[in-house]
């Protein structure tokens, strides 16, 4: 799969739009639109961090959950 592809389906994934994504992320906005379309590309080990923060962030919401129904 290509980079484009996967930041997209990576934001996807997120539930968020891409200003949403931006913010989060802290990118400009204009970058990852840019990074989506293929006219940039994005470095590998920046989908790399951007995917291993999503996934921290999903095991701390579960563990929210799993602490909040004790």
């Amino acid at each position: 799969m290509d980079i484009q592809k996967e930041i997209k389906e990576l934001r996807e994934a997120t539930g968020m739009n891409r200003r949403e994504f931006c913010e989060y992320y802290g990118i400009p906005y204009r970058t990852v639109q840019d990074w989506e379309s293929g006219k940039r590309t994005m470095p590998e080990y920046v989908l790399r961090l951007m995917k291993y923060k999503a996934e921290i962030e999903k095991l701390i919401q579960k563990g929210d959950n799993v602490d909040g129904e004790e």
